[in-house]
C-alpha cells in the first residue's frame, strides 16, 4: 500500500471498532463476529440471534440512530490502543463469544500471538475491546467522515452450512468532501445496476424454479447475447481460430489427469454414475481441446493451432456470492487453447493481446483507462499449489513480461495469482465503481501439455512438446453483458441494442403506412418495434424512450401524403436523447443506419 491507502485502511479500521461499540451499547444482547476494512469501506458482522437471547432486527431505518452514536464515540476522541495477550487471558475476556472464540483457537493453532485493541482507557466505563490484529489510527477522532451504506445478510465464514449473521456495510474517508465524492460515485452506481437495469429493460430475469444462479435471458438479452457471440466468433475466425464443439460433460478422471480436479473439486458438480462412467458437468474446457488435439498425429506445419469455443462451463458459487450475470453457476466462456511452438508463444501471445484489444475498443474501452494488465506469477516455493518446474516458470514469466513491456502496455505483478500450470497475463476490468475485476485471462501452459503427452514432428521428424496458450477474447459472455449494461447505462450502441428503431404511428389513420415503415426496417435487418397500443402519442414515446430506443421514427399524416404524392417514403426521426432530426426519406435512414451497425460504431 502506498500512504495514502495505508491510512485510509486503518481509518476505516478504526470506524469498523467505532460500530461495534456502538452496536454493543444499543444493543447489548447481540454477539459480535468480526468485521474487516475493505477496498471501499469496511463491513461488521453480527448474530443477532444469539441462543438464549431477545433476537434483534436491524434495517437501515435504524442507521441514523447508530450512525448518531458511533459520532459520539467519535467526538471524544478515545485512544486506540494495541496490547498483545495470552491464549488464557483472550479465553477469559472473551469466552462467552463462540465466534471470537474459534479465533482464539485458530491463533493458538497457528501460534500467533494474540493482540487485541482497546477503543478508550481499558477497563475504564464507555470502553471497547476486540480481538484485532490492527491496524489502527491513534484515536477515534481522526475519523472525520463516516457513513453507514446498507444492512445484509451473511453466513459465518460464507459457509452455507454455518449460521446466517447479519453484515452492516459503510465506508469511512479523511474529510467530508471526499465521502460526499463517494456517495456521488454510489449513487451512479447504483443507477447503473445491471441486475436494475436488466429488471427495467426485460434483459434478463431469475426464477426459483429453476435455480440460483442460473440466469434466464428474454428474447431482447439474448438479442445482445447474440450480437456478442456472433461478432466475436467472426472476429476470432479472421484471426485465424477454428471454431469448435465439445461436450457439456466429460469423465471425472480427465481432469484429475489434467490436475484441475484437486484444485476445483470444491467448484464442481457431483459426479454422475451412468452406465460404467462417471461423469461431471465441465468446469472448464481444456482437457476437452487436448482430446481434439489428440486425436491424430500432428506436425509442425499445422502450428500455432487455434482450437476456440463458445464453451458452456459450470461452477458451484456460494448462493452467498451470487451476484446478478456477474457470479453465476452456469456461464457461456469465449474460450481458446493455441498450440504452439515454444518458439512462436510471444509472437502468439501479441497476437491474442491484439485481438482482446480490438474487441476491447469495438465496445468502447480504452486501455490503460478501462482495463489494465495484471502479470499473475507463481511462487517457487508453493510447490503444494505450482507445477514444480522453475526453469519453465522462469521461462514463461520473462516471455509474457517481454511481450507486455515490448507494448508498452500498463500493466502491474501479482506474485502467488498464476495458474496452477503456469503465469498468466490477467485482463483487469474497471467497473462504475472504479474498482478492478479480472474479466479473463490469457495464460502460458507448460505443464498440462506434458501431463497428456501432446506432440507434434517437428522438420526433423522428431517428436516436440507445445506449449499451450489459454486465453479469452470477451470472457464469460454473462458477465461481458452485467458488464456492458453497466458501462453504458442501457444505452447501447445502435448494433447492441435489442431495439435498434421504435416506430410510432400519430393515429389509427396511419397504421398501415407505420407498419409499411417498420415492414422496411426489418427487411433492412434492422430490429424494429411497432408501437400500434391504444395510448397517446406521448406515452408510446415515452415507453420507447425508457427502453432506451436509439431512434424513435414518428409517422403522422404529413409524413403519409408525402410520400403518397412524391413515390417514396419519409418519417420523422428523433433520437433518444430527445434531438429532432426532422423528416427524412427512410431509404437514406435505413443506409445510414446499416452503415453505423457494419461499423459497430
Amino acid at each position: 500500500m502506498n500512504d495514502k491507502k495505508d491510512y485510509l485502511h486503518k481509518l476505516r479500521h478504526s470506524a469498523e471498532h467505532v460500530l461495534h461499540q456502538a452496536m454493543k451499547e444499543l444493543y447489548p444482547q447481540i454477539l459480535l463476529a468480526m468485521g474487516p476494512a475493505t477496498d471501499d469501506g469496511f463491513y461488521f458482522d453480527f448474530d443477532s440471534k444469539p441462543e438464549g437471547k431477545e433476537a434483534v432486527t436491524i434495517t437501515e431505518a435504524d442507521f441514523p440512530k447508530i450512525e448518531k452514536r458511533m459520532q459520539e464515540i467519535i467526538d471524544q476522541n478515545l485512544p486506540i490502543t494495541r496490547h498483545e495477550i495470552n491464549v488464557i487471558e483472550a479465553k477469559k475476556m472473551f469466552g462467552e463469544n463462540p465466534y471470537k472464540m474459534e479465533w482464539i483457537e485458530q491463533a493458538k493453532e497457528r501460534g500467533d500471538a494474540i493482540s487485541i485493541y482497546w477503543t478508550g482507557k481499558p477497563d475504564e466505563k464507555g470502553s471497547m475491546v476486540d480481538l484485532c490484529a490492527g491496524p489502527h489510527v491513534d484515536s477515534t477522532g481522526e475519523i472525520k467522515a463516516f457513513k453507514l451504506l446498507s444492512v445484509a445478510g451473511a453466513y459465518w465464514h460464507g459457509d452455507e452450512k454455518n449460521k446466517m449473521l447479519t453484515r452492516i456495510y459503510g465506508t469511512a474517508f479523511s474529510s467530508q468532501k471526499e465521502l460526499d465524492e463517494h456517495l456521488n460515485l454510489l449513487e451512479e452506481a447504483r443507477k447503473r445496476d445491471h441486475r436494475k437495469l436488466g429488471k427495467e429493460l426485460g434483459l434478463f430475469t431469475f426464477s426459483d424454479m429453476v435455480g440460483k444462479g442460473l440466469p434466464l435471458f428474454t428474447s431482447k438479452g439474448a438479442t445482445i447475447w447474440r450480437e456478442l457471440e456472433r461478432y466475436v466468433v467472426d472476429e476470432e475466425i479472421k484471426h485465424g481460430y477454428q471454431h469448435v464443439r465439445t461436450p457439456n460433460l466429460a469423465k471425472t478422471d480427465l481432469y484429475k489427469k489434467s490436475g484441475h480436479y484437486p484444485y476445483y473439486k470444491d467448484t464442481m458438480y457431483p459426479a454422475m454414475k451412468i452406465d460404467e462412467e462417471e461423469l461431471i458437468l465441465r468446469p472448464m474446457t481444456c482437457p476437452h481441446h487436448f482430446a481434439l488435439y489428440m486425436d491424430k498425429p500432428r506436425s509442425y506445419r499445422e502450428l500455432p493451432m487455434r482450437l476456440a469455443e463458445m464453451a458452456r462451463l459450470y461452477r458451484y458459487e456460494k448462493s452467498g456470492e451470487l451476484t446478478g450475470l456477474i457470479r453465476v453457476r452456469e456461464f457461456t466462456l469465449a474460450d481458446a487453447h493455441n498450440f504452439v511452438r515454444k518458439d512462436q508463444a510471444a509472437e502468439e501471445v501479441g497476437n491474442v493481446l491484439d485481438l482482446i484489444e480490438k474487441i476491447a475498443g469495438v465496445l468502447g474501452l480504452e486501455k490503460g483507462k478501462d482495463y489494465v494488465y495484471r502479470l499473475s506469477l507463481g511462487d517457487r516455493e508453493n510447490k503444494e499449489k505450482y507445477y514444480d518446474s522453475p526453469e519453465n516458470w522462469e521461462y514463461g514469466e520473462k516471455l509474457l513480461r517481454t511481450v507486455l513491456e515490448e507494448r508498452k502496455a500498463p500493466y502491474y505483478d501479482a506474485k502467488g495469482e498464476a495458474a496452477f500450470y503456469g503465469p498468466k497475463i490477467d485482463v483487469q476490468m474497471k467497473n462504475v465503481l472504479g474498482k478492478e475485476d479480472t474479466a479473463f485471462t490469457v495464460q502460458y501452459d507448460f505443464c498440462l501439455p506434458e501431463r497428456f503427452g501432446l506432440s507434434y514432428r517437428n522438420e526433423e521428424g522428431e517428436q516436440e512438446q507445445p506449449i499451450v496458450i489459454h486465453r479469452s477474447s470477451i470472457g464469460a459472455l454473462e458477465r461481458s453483458m452485467g458488464f456492458l449494461i453497466e458501462r453504458y447505462a442501457g444505452l447501447f450502441p445502435l448494433w447492441l441494442s435489442p431495439i435498434q428503431v421504435g416506430v410510432v404511428p400519430v393515429s389509427d389513420q396511419v397504421s398501415a403506412y407505420a407498419k409499411s415503415v417498420h415492414d422496411a426496417f426489418i427487411g433492412a435487418g434492422i430490429r424494429s418495434e411497432l408501437n400500434v397500443e391504444n395510448k397517446t402519442l406521448g406515452a408510446k414515446i415515452r415507453d420507447f424512450t425508457l427502453q432506451k430506443v436509439p431512434y424513435l421514427c414518428i409517422i403522422g399524416a404529413s409524413e403519409e401524403k408525402r410520400a403518397r404524392e412524391e413515390g417514396k417514403a419519409y418519417v420523422s426521426v428523433r433520437t433518444r436523447e430527445g434531438k429532432n432530426r426532422g423528416v427524412v426519406v427512410l431509404s437514406e435512414f435505413l443506409a445510414e443506419l446499416t452503415k453505423h451497425i457494419e461499423k459497430k460504431a
